[in-house]
């Protein structure tokens, strides 16, 4: 194992000797001057949610949670008016009064619509692109300034007026440094801080080596963008980060969505969304998500046809507990996989962009992914709740794969396609605390859980033909699309595919332990995190497979300059089990990551938008690349270390205006290899410098109130290819690529057109494929455009 990672014994007493030291002996030094004020803020519909509740005068401060309910800890004694706000509800002041040692209790506090709230035409309320908290499935109950690392957050009312139907599409544009890879179209793979990010639903890793399917938008709540390692989430991932994806839950209060689009290469599409209750006392709620979708493209006979039905059911057994069973079922059917990469021996881009490299008369590939939770949530006092859940996903594939075996100059390509057929089974488990512990004047925000683990992916790979003959050989610059029938691959599936897929299975199961205390100093100004993971994990790839168990340590440290910004530092760590061995049979060793990040975050103009500035170094250990001598089998580099500067801001600059800007440096490189003349290379798969924006703005009175205009642009610079190959051409060029909107909208009625790549640019990615000898790319949509139309009921 990496000496990088203390021996988890030592560890343990170490960890455990700080927490009890540092907690209890800063606690007794500071007098009971202070109490705590507790309480539930409801409106008509019942427990209001992301209240932003501060003390007059002072720098204390919350958010209520899904429940309403808020907590302010080391309230200095004595009386204080109290203020809850939240826009579209008239703003309420109270007078309330603390006892040194005690805490108060202030019952519900009511906040009543505005008339500006029932004649808004946005719905999202004016700071329609900020969110100030995370999740509860991010486990953290702090509000997301005062959080000692960087998270980003993407939520609905972005995703719907940038109409992103899914994952593969322009989700990456809203965060700093965030980039979409090529792609197989069955699910997404995103790049941050030079290595992919593992993808989260609802809290749980369910990260395999081919998805899961990419998530329709439509049961979408938001997506938490996590950067760096993220001990109380996970330990055996990349330190890169994760995306946390949500999905929609009931609210309680009735309403409904109903929204048609229609667009370029004849894509259709129609979304539902219906919320409410099923019981008259409120307890038995519900939230279903209907899609719809065919999706053509730009490229010859490539298409999507897709379906989602999401049913979830939440219960609340009392007013302290809750169950929520949630149901994703989403089917997929598509032209055959990889036919969006096109194959060239003269350079990139070297055909038109509409051309395929799937035949037309080659069978589709079928998806049909399912996935359950149950979820109980109990508050075990005022400042104590339990969360539970268990989750089962299933991912059946059934179809084929397109790649090329050699390509010519002058367009000539030799295409060969292999049957693809796959099985994903996830099975999730977890169980978490969050509470407060008040010491004398430090208060203690503890977080302790367990998370369980196993995943299996098998698939037969195994069955392959040539697409050609001596007669018949396919030209990418005078595409013959269909094969004459002799050439049509016959696969044979009379087998089961767990007999047919020999060693091609990829299991893991794991385990993880962990505790973190975030120590609130001072009337909350300074804020020391301490936390430590025990992760056990069992690897297994082609039928080699690694058993590790790990303890990772987690330091932060936040300070508020005042009460709209923060200062923070961080110190991580990460480990990625890694299966499998190279050519000449030897096992790999895991990777092991260490990352160190600072930041900056601030509130601008009363909390309307928000900037964060961030600094990180993540190093990298005993890390894969392909073999060059030979592209079956991977090799281990010895060490990479990526490190950058990353910049957001997002939320409302002026009335009526809202902007998502953001920026990325990124530096990535081979330091530590068995072969000295790669160190100082670039690592594959990254950009050096990112940069998006969205700029959003819509008329609140007048006789055009509710119009709205949005610009957008993307942008990356110094673009590194998957694959890096001495000698050859093969750096790609710069990105930009820009996109508008106009819109008009009212309490029930919305439409929208938005029209992306306006300057119709040939956007592409890829790179050179030494094994071959031959340049692969995929190609970006011409310009396009996308008409939806939208109602509220």
């Amino acid at each position: 194992m990496d000496t990088a990672y203390i021996p988890v014994r030592q560890s343990l007493w170490r960890f455990f000797l700080l927490f009890l030291f540092t907690g209890f002996f800063f606690g007794a030094a500071f007098a009971q001057t202070t109490g705590r004020l507790t309480g539930r803020v409801v409106a008509g519909a019942g427990p209001l949610s992301s209240v932003t509740i501060r003390l007059s005068g002072t720098r204390l401060g919350t958010l209520t949670d899904d429940q309403g309910q808020f907590t302010l800890a080391n309230v200095p004694a004595g009386t204080h008016t109290l203020v809850a706000s939240r826009v579209g509800f008239v703003r309420l002041r109270q007078a309330v009064t603390v006892t040194p040692g005690e805490t108060t209790q202030l019952g519900d506090l009511t906040l009543n619509e505005t008339a500006e709230q029932l004649q808004e035409v946005v719905i999202e309320g004016k700071n329609a692109y900020k969110t100030d908290i995370a999740s509860s499935s991010l486990r953290l109950k702090t509000p997301l300034i005062e959080v000692p690392q960087n998270i980003q957050i993407v939520n609905r009312q972005l995703l719907a007026d940038q109409q992103i139907f899914d994952m593969l599409e322009g989700v990456s544009r809203n965060v700093s440094g965030v980039t979409k890879q090529e792609h197989w179209d069955n699910y997404a793979r995103l790049n941050m801080r030079g290595s992919r990010v593992a993808p989260f639903r609802n809290g749980m890793n369910v990260q395999s080596s081919w998805g899961p399917l990419a998530e329709d938008m439509s049961m979408v709540e938001r997506i938490e963008f996590v950067k760096g390692p993220a001990g109380f989430m996970m330990a055996n991932g990349e330190p890169s980060g994760f995306y946390n994806v949500v999905t929609k839950k009931p609210t309680g209060t009735t309403k409904g969505e109903a929204t048609l689009s229609l667009g370029s290469f004849d894509t259709y599409r129609a979304t539902t969304d219906l919320d409410g209750k099923l019981s008259d006392d409120g307890r038995l709620l519900y939230r279903l998500n209907l899609m719809g979708q065919w999706k053509g493209s730009f490229r010859d006979f490539e298409y999507n046809k897709r379906y989602t039905i999401a049913p979830v059911l939440k219960y609340k057994l009392s007013d302290q507990t809750s169950l929520t069973f949630e149901y994703t079922y989403q089917f997929s059917q598509m032209s055959a996989i990889g036919s969006a990469y096109v194959f060239s021996a003269d350079g990139f881009a070297k055909a038109p962009r509409n051309v395929s490299t799937a035949p037309a008369n080659l069978d589709p590939t079928n998806i049909r992914d399912h996935s359950t939770y149950v979820i109980l949530e109990h508050q075990l006092a005022d400042n104590w709740k339990l969360t539970g859940q268990l989750a089962y996903f299933n991912y059946n594939q059934i179809g084929s794969s397109m790649w090329a075996d050699s390509a010519r100059t002058g367009g000539v390509l030799y295409r060969n396609t292999s049957i693809w057929d796959a099985f994903n089974e996830g099975k999730f488990a977890q169980v978490f605390v969050n509470g407060e512990v008040v010491t004398g004047s430090v208060t203690h925000r503890i977080l302790a859980g367990l998370d369980l683990g196993s995943k299996k992916y098998i698939a037969d790979w195994n069955q392959s033909f040539p697409l050609y003959d001596s007669t018949t050989v396919f030209n990418i610059n005078n595409p013959n699309y269909y094969l004459p029938a002799r050439l049509l691959p016959n696969f044979d599936r009379s087998r089961s595919l767990q007999n047919r897929a020999g060693t091609n299975v990829l299991s893991q199961s794991y385990s993880g332990l962990y505790l973190q205390d975030e120590l609130r100093f001072w009337q909350d100004r300074i804020r020391l995190t301490l936390a430590g993971r025990i992760t056990t994990a069992r690897d297994s790839q082609y039928g080699a497979g690694t058993d590790e168990t790990v303890f990772t340590p987690r330091v932060g440290l936040s300070g508020s300059l005042d009460k709209h910004t923060s200062l923070y530092a961080l110190y991580d760590q990460a480990f990625v089990p890694q299966s499998g061995v190279d050519a000449r049979g030897r096992a790999f060793d895991p990777i092991t990551g260490n990352n160190l990040e600072a930041g900056l975050k601030r509130d601008w103009a009363e909390g309307r938008w928000n900037s964060t500035v961030s600094v990180y170094q993540i190093t990298k250990n005993n890390v894969l690349t392909s073999d060059p001598a030979n592209p079956n089998y991977s090799i281990q580099l010895g060490q990479t270390r990526t490190s950058g500067v990353e910049a957001d801001v997002q939320g409302q600059i002026l009335p009526g205006m809202n902007l998502v800007l953001n920026y990325a440096y990124t530096d990535s490189k081979i330091t530590k290899d068995t072969q000295s003349e790669n160190v100082g290379t670039p690592v594959p798969g990254f950009a050096k410098h990112v940069t998006n924006a969205w700029l959003s703005y819509r008329l609140a009175s007048g006789p055009l109130q509710g119009l709205g205009l949005s610009l957008g642009y993307q942008g990356q610079l110094e673009r590194q290819p998957w694959g890096l190959t001495a000698g050859t051409a093969s750096k790609l060029p710069d990105y930009f690529r820009a996109d508008g909107t106009i819109s008009w909208q009212n309490r029930r009625f919305s439409i929208a057109l938005n029209v992306n790549n306006l300057f119709d640019a040939y956007l592409y990615s890829g790179a050179f494929y030494s094994w071959s000898n031959y340049y692969y790319w995929q190609a970006e949509a011409p310009r396009n455009f996308r008409l939806s139309m939208g109602v509220r009921f």
